[in-house]
């Protein structure tokens, strides 16, 4: 820098007003912030997040989640005061809730549903959520599905052991845990489910099916698939941000992450504030425990699934998913939170085109609630793709050669419809009008 224009600087710089000091209470803050670090070295999530109704459980609730690193100003990062913490009721999301009694050789599942039915003959979206969610954990994204597709229908399915979906022995108690989650039964649960909706509704087939799983959902989807349970019906499915590497990597941290959670709460309101919100969601993970005689106090909330027990069905759900979600018949979507969770095998099938790849890097394990309006968009261009009602296929070669052989025989030109014969049939009123002109 020459001396001129370091004496321009200079005298810039001396025009600016001076800087205002901090002030007294942010050294305070983080005074006592640095006294909270000595006593509890603990934390291990986040306490930024967005006051949104779709905030999703697995940003708090995500083994991911378990390594974002607290910063070092607390007062920048303050969990934002005032925010509601009620509860909202699933009639904000759904038309109708059932449960529909699916009675088998050795036991009685009661399907606990929610639905929004097609109109007409739209399309018909059926969605599965992850292990220890519910049906609700789509509620916002099911909402801002039906604003882009307004003739579509939703329905989101809560498997065995979660939400409300419980299973009875023959003599009709209901079965406790251990639960059998295993992929196979899990899978026939959810194309079961399907067909009592038809049955309960009066349809006399299937409308045009788009299946989307979250997570271990996106696993029981794409084993449906594979397995042809649901037929021609099924135009594609859509996994929701698991893969079969990545997925059983996550798996040896699950335990680690399970014994840092909380085992109860003592309000809905707290679990929802744990959870960063997720208003809509989060009531349907918990049960409330029995009143004690002996305390005054509210009962707490406990989970509804205790996912320790389901350990040994870990690696049953993802082992084989990459290779199956690759060779199942109809359109194919996976949507991620990162590329990093691409395994080799989709890293391949993703180049060779196989399927529809779309990534949110915003958001966190719980793409339909961090981005639900992002991902109903996605998931409403991928129908629209597979959409068959839209398709216009070329008339066969055979049926070419016949109508080339009637026209022979008949004298009327190839490149008339069929309406257009019937005003050529010949009449005396015809012939006349043909004389006069």
């Amino acid at each position: 820098m020459s001396d001129l224009q370091r004496s321009f600087a200079k005298a810039k710089l001396a025009g600016l007003p001076p800087e205002a000091p901090l002030p007294l209470d942010a050294f305070l803050e983080d005074d006592e912030y640095a006294e909270e670090q000595g006593d509890d070295k603990s934390h291990s999530l986040s306490e930024s997040a967005q006051d949104d109704d779709s905030s999703s459980a697995s940003s708090a609730s995500t083994a991911s989640s378990t390594g974002t690193i607290k910063p070092n100003r607390k007062h920048l990062f303050a969990r934002p005061t005032g925010k509601p913490l009620d509860p909202l009721p699933w009639t904000d999301y759904f038309a109708r809730e059932y449960y529909l009694e699916n009675p088998r050789p050795d036991e009685v599942v009661i399907h606990h549903i929610y639905l929004t039915p097609p109109v007409n003959k739209g399309p018909l979206f059926v969605l599965q959520h992850g292990a220890g969610s519910s049906g609700l954990s789509f509620a916002v994204f099911a909402k801002e599905l039906s604003k882009a597709l307004p003739d579509a229908g939703v329905i989101s399915v809560e498997a065995r052991g979660h939400g409300e979906t419980v299973v009875k022995s023959i003599d009709g108690n209901i079965k406790g845990e251990p639960y059998d989650l295993s992929i196979e039964l899990l899978s026939s649960d959810l194309s079961d489910a399907v067909k009592l909706v038809q049955a309960k509704l009066g349809w006399t087939q299937l409308q045009d099916i788009v299946l989307v799983g979250h997570s271990l959902g996106g696993s029981i989807v794409t084993h449906v698939a594979s397995s042809g349970a649901l037929g021609t019906a099924l135009l594609g499915y859509a996994v929701l941000d698991v893969v079969e590497g990545s997925a059983m990597d996550a798996l040896q941290q699950m335990n680690q992450y399970l014994a840092t959670r909380p085992k109860s709460f003592p309000s809905l309101a707290s679990a929802i504030d744990w959870h960063l919100s997720a208003r809509v969601s989060v009531p349907s993970l918990l049960y409330q425990g029995p009143k004690s005689p002996s305390c005054s106090d509210n009962p707490p909330w406990f989970w509804r699934t205790d996912l320790s027990v389901t350990e040994r069905y870990w690696p049953n759900w993802f082992t084989g998913l990459s290779k199956k979600f690759l060779e199942a018949k109809g359109g194919k979507l996976l949507i991620l939170a990162g590329t990093d969770r691409l395994d080799k095998d989709l890293m391949i099938g993703q180049m060779q085109g196989k399927y529809q790849l779309q990534v949110f890097p915003d958001a966190g394990h719980f793409v339909q609630e961090d981005q639900p309006a992002k991902t109903a968009l996605v998931v409403q261009d991928f129908y629209r793709r597979n959409d068959r009602s839209a398709l216009v296929l070329p008339p066969k070669v055979g049926d070419l050669l016949k109508e080339s052989r009637t026209a022979h025989e008949t004298g009327i030109p190839l490149d008339r419809r069929e309406g257009d014969k019937l005003e050529n049939i010949s009449t005396p009123d015809n012939d006349n009008l043909a004389v006069q002109n």
